[in-house]
């Protein structure tokens, strides 16, 4: 069961994207997802123009939103096995608002993000996640925002699953990202990738000289500890930390909400509904 479709790629030669795309369709593989209960969504984006070089059910949708229309989908037939697919720009800029509130909804929704630290669509102009003070080709002085820091956020905001991964290591982002999607509730990855076309900093070389596992260097590293996820989210410069750093084992939407928790199908089961009944649940 290959999840590889054949045809060629529109991206730049060299991008961190043609590596992802191999780890994700082996991950789904190894794992055996099955295709009719598998989609994944998407904004806009290089990132998000993954699903159109794998054979999977998918959805397109505007730039920023592949959060809501993720939610719709799984709120419709919780069956599926949904991932929200899409860059830094793309999920922490445009669909900044809709990650937050994801978080706070926790539906059972993998979000994989590639941060390349860089609007590689666009041409180049610096993202949610460049660092301050670096040069594009648009900010030509240097970036003067302060960068968001995703993993912080997610750690903070009680996330279900917080994790980091790195393109150029296919075994380790196995792990994390099959670990994400067995994981129930709101899971994000963080996917570290170069862009070698528009983002000169942040190179392969620059991933592989700082990256390092927190379990690896640490056997004894609690992820269900959130002071101790939160510190290692704050750590960038000489080293990053990737893989697993925080689990919250909590409740999904599904388990809270009065009318799906029942186990009910809506793209199936509506005409068994009593909706004034089911709707007292909420005065």
């Amino acid at each position: 069961m290959s999840y590889l479709r054949e045809v060629e790629p529109a991206w730049c030669p060299g991008c961190g994207n043609f590596p992802l795309r191999m780890n994700l369709a082996s991950t789904l593989e190894e794992m055996g997802v099955e295709k009719s209960h598998f989609i994944m969504v998407t904004g806009i984006g290089q990132a998000a123009k993954m699903p159109h070089y794998l054979e999977i059910n998918f959805f397109n949708g505007l730039h920023g939103r592949s959060l809501p229309a993720a939610f719709a989908i799984k709120a419709v037939n919780p069956e599926l096995t949904v991932i929200a697919e899409s860059g830094d720009g793309d999920m922490y800029g445009e669909g900044g608002n809709h990650f937050i509130h994801g978080i706070r909804r926790n539906f059972d929704v993998t979000v994989l993000i590639h941060d390349n630290q860089i609007y590689g669509l666009t041409k180049g102009q610096g993202s949610p996640t460049t660092r301050k003070g670096q040069k594009t080709s648009s900010q030509l002085q240097g970036v003067i925002n302060e960068p968001l820091n995703p993993l912080a956020l997610a750690i903070a905001m009680d996330a279900a699953f917080v994790g980091r991964t790195f393109i150029g290591d296919k075994e380790h982002f196995r792990k994390v990202v099959s670990a994400a999607i067995k994981h129930k509730g709101f899971s994000v990855v963080d996917i570290m990738q170069p862009c070698v076309t528009f983002n000169k900093v942040n190179t392969f070389k620059y991933y592989k000289d700082r990256l390092y596992d927190v379990h690896e260097k640490d056997a004894s590293y609690d992820p269900t500890n959130k002071v101790k996820a939160f510190e290692k989210a704050l750590e960038w410069d000489d080293k990053i930390p990737m893989g697993i750093l925080y689990i919250n084992e909590k409740p999904t939407y599904h388990e809270l909400h009065p009318v799906l928790k029942k186990g009910v199908i809506l793209s199936k089961d509506r005409s068994s509904i009593d909706v004034p009944t089911e709707l007292e649940a909420f005065r």
